[in-house]
């Protein structure tokens, strides 16, 4: 991996941001404060690594104006963002090297269309009808079905599965061992048995779209699961039949989304959130860590626990339960008075009853 000097002048100008010290300080590498070594560029967003300011190696830092510091800096209002954009400028892009073309022990389909500059990587089998768009990569081990789409600029890493007529939108990245387009989970009773459903649907994924190792999506029973354009899914996340998910979404490690639940644009869910099936979550709705999300949700609103609530009631019962212990304590002590006052022998009182 090459990495590509820069001034900090002209880094500042490819970021959109303020040069503030030595504008011509050379920027060879990039790195986290506490590890950076000279001619390294790094950044702070978090307020708690301010102090590391003053002892990092680094030769120059992004970040905000109110920060003050004695390196050559950039001054911009999202360090985290300008970093990021930066390390592709001085890195490039992180994406495998690999020869282009066929591998002798791929199978293509000769009805399958592949478009310039496509990788199809060692023991990789792309199925009758298959359509792969201009410089995709797809890498050792993976199975494309039969009719299924995939567009231009995808990076496809090993042991993908993108089942039949399945598709695959532009500047798509899926990460190893991700199925696309498993049976969804859909069975009638018959008596003790279970028979069954057909799951005649398929998966679209639309363009800019991320998906985190071994995660997987469904197949709609009928019609379309669809994870929608920019959205980015972490690791380890179920996306269970017809299920939607809006525009530009995040989903944590372990997200578990039931059958036929649509989430709405923006959505956040925190790492081990799950949805029950049949919900409607709308824009922006923000979920926390280990949430169970049991009923649909207006947008804007953040919901913490289970069964999850909006957040700010969620806070009180998580305080309230911590004191359960002395609060306790506290009841008993009270049974014991109202006890003895029935009895009338608080204060040295006797009840009639006990004469």
């Amino acid at each position: 991996m090459g990495f590509r000097s820069h001034t900090l002048h002209e880094l500042a100008e490819l970021l959109g941001g303020e040069v503030a010290g030595d504008g011509e300080t050379v920027i060879s590498g990039v790195a986290g404060i506490m590890d950076a070594q000279e001619g390294d560029l790094t950044f702070v967003a978090n307020p708690k690594y301010v102090e590391s300011l003053k002892t990092t190696r680094a030769s120059a830092v992004i970040r905000k104006r109110e920060v003050q510091s004695t390196l050559p800096s950039i001054i911009l209002e999202d360090p985290y963002l300008g970093f990021t954009r930066a390390m592709t400028l001085i890195v490039g892009p992180s994406v495998p090297e690999c020869e282009e073309g066929i591998h002798d022990t791929a199978i293509v389909d000769p009805s399958a269309e592949v478009g310039e500059n496509v990788t199809v990587g060692a023991f990789c089998q792309v199925g009758r009808g298959a359509k792969i768009g201009a410089n995709t990569k797809i890498l050792f081990g993976t199975w494309i079905g039969d009719h299924v789409v995939v567009g231009r600029d995808v990076l496809v890493y090993p042991n993908v599965v993108i089942r039949e007529r399945c598709e695959v939108g532009n500047r798509v990245i899926l990460h190893p061992g991700v199925v696309v387009g498993s049976d969804g989970f859909g069975f009638a009773r018959d008596g003790e048995c279970h028979v069954k459903v057909p799951q005649i649907g398929k998966v679209v994924i639309e363009d800019d779209v991320e998906i985190g190792s071994n995660t997987t999506i469904d197949r709609a029973t009928m019609g379309v699961t669809r994870v929608c354009q920019g959205t980015k899914v972490d690791n380890l996340v179920q996306i269970a039949h017809n299920c939607v998910v809006g525009k530009n979404s995040i989903l944590a490690g372990q997200v578990g989304i039931s059958g036929s639940t649509e989430l709405g644009e923006g959505v956040v869910a925190g790492g081990q959130a799950g949805f029950v099936g049949h919900l409607e979550v709308g824009d922006h709705v923000v979920v926390g860590a280990k949430t169970g999300v049991v009923k649909s949700a207006p947008a804007g609103t953040t919901l913490l626990g289970f069964p999850g609530r909006d957040h700010g009631l969620a806070k009180k019962i998580y305080a309230y339960s911590a004191r359960l212990p002395e609060l306790y304590k506290r009841i008993r002590e009270l049974e014991k008075k109202i006890d003895q006052l029935e009895k009338g022998i608080l204060n040295g009182k006797t009840a009639k009853n006990d004469r």
